[in-house]
């Protein structure tokens, strides 16, 4: 997948928190002071699954659940896999079962037909389809380039992100449209992620923001850092933090986006920037933005997961691998201060992660070493009183 970008370092000038100084990770629990809002969900049960387990390969690039299935879809460097969760038995899939191309990148499935449609990373695209794989690329379809990032369906339409702007196809009309810097706002045409909820589609695109395309009015939008700097972050908040996105997800009239240089939130009003540097994300290098609502996101980073998990109280755990105890950790975080620090058994399997897939209470998370899925027994959103959390496998700090 994206290899970081030979750019200048980011030189952010921020307005940072005001925040006290990060307790140690032995240090006990301070109590709770007047006011306190409360306290979130962590995972703290996590399984991780391997080649050992049945994968084609370790290096994840997509997950999607499938609750029709009762299974979860995995795209991988090399090969298709399906996790039956009754079983707990993996189905793989690789050229020589007729998978068009090794590397799949992006997985969404039809939720009318059952269709699995597979974005392709050099192989153009896919559909899974009663057991047989249908492909289109480049010379066989209007897909305008067969290096495939993402994919979205959307009513009747699969939208693909690719390296030389964004296809959509109408499956019932058998119809194709291109958008490139031809007739859509882009700067470039590298489109990394797609995302559609609501009517609309979203694109996060190399060097041009985020574009959003409303499919009633067949109009665009165009989110960009509005204060022209691709080295630093001049304005806060004024917009998207940097014109490379690398994700972007749309869920409850929320937009988050992921780029290499940190990442971002808009409610369709106000834009909010988060950095590595004011103690939420881990890393300013993100691969990924996963949404679950309005007030929590998933950010996959080079470094781990960044969760903001309460948006209202900038409340953030963040999840991590220790490389010489492979135990996982999770770090509560407010406002850039270390509330409390969990050890367990084990966790996310390597620190570079590239996507999350919310399945029920369940969070899948695949790196670039294994897939791990936290098991969310108890799970609650956003966060709760100290004098109403309940224990268990993942429970209150």
């Amino acid at each position: 997948m994206p290899t970081k970008p030979k750019l200048l370092p980011v030189q952010a000038l921020l307005v940072a928190f005001t925040a006290l100084p990060a307790l140690p990770l032995s240090a006990a629990d301070s109590a709770p002071t007047d006011g306190e809002p409360g306290l979130p969900y962590v995972y703290t049960k996590w399984e991780q699954i391997t080649t050992k387990d049945g994968l084609p390969n370790d290096h994840i690039f997509a997950i999607k659940a499938d609750p029709t299935r009762d299974c979860v879809w995995i795209g991988t460097e090399d090969g298709l896999a399906c996790y039956n969760k009754k079983t707990r038995k993996i189905s793989s899939w690789k050229e020589k079962d007729g998978l068009p191309w090794r590397v799949v990148s992006g997985i969404d499935v039809d939720p009318k037909t059952g269709d699995v449609w597979l974005a392709l990373f050099g192989g153009g695209l896919a559909r899974f389809s009663a057991g047989r794989f249908d492909h289109y690329h480049q010379l066989n379809s209007g897909l305008v380039n067969d290096v495939v990032y993402g994919v979205a369906v959307i009513g009747d339409e699969v939208w693909c992100a690719t390296t030389a702007g964004a296809s959509r196809y109408n499956v019932v009309k058998d119809k194709w449209n291109i958008y490139t810097e031809q007739n859509a706002p882009m700067e470039e045409i590298w489109n990394y992620g797609v995302s559609a909820r609501d009517g609309k589609v979203f694109l996060s695109v190399w060097g041009s923001g985020i574009l959003e395309f409303d499919l009633a009015t067949e109009r665009w939008k165009h989110y960009l850092d509005p204060d022209g700097e691709m080295e630093i972050e001049l304005y806060r908040d004024d917009g998207v933090v940097h014109v490379i996105t690398t994700g972007v997800s749309y869920v409850d009239k929320t937009l988050w986006v992921s780029t290499y240089f940190g990442a971002c939130r808009y409610d369709g009003r106000n834009w909010r920037g988060f950095f590595a540097q004011e103690g939420g994300t881990p890393s300013d290098f993100n691969n990924a933005a996963r949404g679950r609502s309005a007030h929590e996101c998933w950010y996959c980073t080079d470094k781990g997961i960044g969760a903001i998990v309460d948006f209202e109280t900038d409340t953030w755990v963040v999840y991590t691998m220790d490389p010489d105890t492979h135990e996982g950790i999770a770090e509560v975080r407010r406002a850039g201060k270390i509330l409390k620090t969990l050890r367990f058994k084990q966790g996310v399997p390597h620190n570079y992660v590239l996507w999350a897939e919310f399945d029920g209470n369940d969070v899948w998370v695949g790196t670039s070493k294994g897939l791990a899925r936290a098991i969310g027994e108890g799970y609650y959103p956003r966060l709760r009183p100290l004098d109403t959390q309940t224990a268990g496998s993942g429970s209150r700090p």
